[in-house]
């Protein structure tokens, strides 16, 4: 193909997108099919059409809900006596070996944690006072409690979590899981991302992005309130007649050169991103319509208008969209947590109490709230619930009232899809600052998503994609389930 009939066609592509209700994101910037099918017939070839396993699935959806800014989980699930004893003294040496300390001037002073505990489940799980209504789920959550990464800057962490990188241009979990099992339901995407604000997704599309996988597989970010996709519906000039007479226009155009030229591949991912965009005008504003929910759902969410439902009303609404989504055959809904009063997110190198009581007052009741209801309506065995942060956060003091980043020892916890219940895996050492044990039994970024995906029947070492003649993974090149929070 020249350059030339390239521009050409490029150009009539974008200038005939315009009043289509093209979405930003579905299409998304610059990318394309990798592997080339120059003996597959463009018009049967479905870059979103449901792929099979590679074992048989134990889940079908995953919510990923990530607590952006990174809770001090040695205040919400790790109790530590020992370092109630030891408040207030310098680190001993034999905890820092390991440990690059970034607070200017060494480690502050361990610093014990202000909450009360107590058991809950049959487990007898400790749980802090901030995560009251959650508390009450534990024996339907396995607790990673080694967790582990690299990385002690937000962004380079977050990232990793989302790509398994410590650099933009990699795919998403999200996306590795629609490319590899495709769409549940041929009008919604199959990767969906929600947020509340503040730190939320400041970043942009690096944390939902396909990378080198087709653009196709990017996920769809949706907004709070009655718009949840700007562009979405069509211009009140144009007739429903009219656009979808432009729409099959627009396809036969691009078939008609796919025909010549079946090895680019990119004008299908195109083709089915306008498709999608049409069939999701009728379809998304109808799935995450909480009015159609019963009072006492909603309720039970956090989402209204009184003073209390006003710290939970935004991340409850995102919570309550999850289950809607998945309910209605979406495979991955990525939930990002965000701000809470004046706090944009669980960043608490100062001002913990004031910041962490926001923040669990936020997230407490949804998440709660999205278990329970999971797991009346059948969904919670076939959804996997993940909860995870960029990192934790230390042990030893900063500023005098918060906790600096911590990537050496967290907990983070996984419900649903096939997962063990009431269970803790792995431990920190006494004062909570880095993850102990056997060597290797750490949890790392790539682990958790290898664990993810071998519950969604996909085994994380052969989901590959022909990437410049490398064939690449989810997981880079390392990678293992963690059987033991498997039931």
């Amino acid at each position: 193909m020249s350059q030339s009939h390239s521009a050409q066609r490029r150009h009539f592509i974008a200038n005939a997108g315009k009043g289509l209700a093209v979405v930003g994101g579905v299409i998304g910037s610059g990318g394309v099919f990798a592997v080339s099918t120059p003996d597959a017939d463009p018009a049967q070839v479905d870059p979103l059409a449901p792929k099979p396993t590679h074992h048989p699935a134990k889940a079908k959806a995953v919510i990923w809900l990530h607590q952006a800014g990174a809770p001090s989980t040695i205040d919400l699930f790790d109790h530590k006596p020992e370092l109630i004893r030891l408040h207030g003294q310098d680190v001993p040496a034999s905890f820092l070996q390991g440990v690059q300390v970034n607070t200017q001037g060494g480690a502050g002073k361990l610093f014990a944690s202000k909450r009360t505990w107590k058991a809950y489940g049959q487990s007898g799980k400790l749980v802090s006072d901030l995560l009251p209504h959650l508390a009450r789920h534990v024996d339907d959550i396995a607790f990673i409690h080694n967790s582990q990464t690299v990385g002690a800057t937000h962004d380079i962490s977050t990232i990793k979590l989302n790509t398994g990188a410590l650099s933009p241009g990699r795919p998403t979990l999200g996306a590795w899981v629609q490319y590899a099992l495709g769409s549940n339901n041929a009008d919604l995407p199959a990767y969906i991302v929600l947020s509340n604000g503040g730190r939320g997704l400041e970043s942009g599309s690096v944390h939902y992005s396909a990378g080198f996988l087709p653009a196709v597989y990017q996920g769809i970010p949706l907004q709070l309130g009655d718009t949840p996709i700007l562009y979405l519906d069509r211009p009140e000039l144009l007739a429903a007649k009219q656009q979808r007479g432009a729409l099959d226009f627009l396809k036969r155009f691009n078939q008609a050169h796919a025909q010549r030229y079946p090895g680019d591949s990119e004008l299908r991912a195109r083709v089915e991103a306008y498709e999608l965009a049409y069939r999701m005008q009728g379809t998304v504003p109808a799935v995450v319509d909480i009015g159609k929910e019963t009072a006492a759902t909603r309720t039970a969410y956090g989402i209204g208008t009184t003073a209390e439902e006003q710290a939970t009303n935004d991340y409850g609404t995102n919570l309550l969209r999850a289950r809607r989504l998945v309910e209605n055959g979406v495979r991955f809904v990525q939930v990002v947590s965000g701000q809470a009063g004046k706090y944009r997110d669980w960043d608490a190198h100062e001002d913990l109490e004031g910041n962490h009581a926001a923040q669990a007052r936020m997230v407490d009741k949804p998440v709660a709230a999205l278990l329970a209801d999971l797991k009346a309506r059948g969904l919670l065995d076939s959804t996997i619930v993940v909860w995870t942060s960029e990192f934790g956060r230390t042990s030893y003091g900063q500023s005098g009232s918060g906790r600096d980043h911590n990537p050496w020892g967290y907990t983070q916890w996984l419900a649903g899809g096939g997962f063990k219940g009431g269970i803790s895996h792995g431990q920190t050492d006494e004062i909570g600052l880095k993850s102990v044990g056997q060597a290797g039994n750490t949890v790392d970024t790539y682990d958790l998503h290898a664990t993810v995906l071998h519950q969604l029947g996909l085994n994380h070492l052969k989901t590959t994609y022909l990437n410049n003649g490398r064939s690449e993974r989810p997981t880079v090149v390392w990678g293992r389930v963690v059987h033991d929070v498997i039931a």
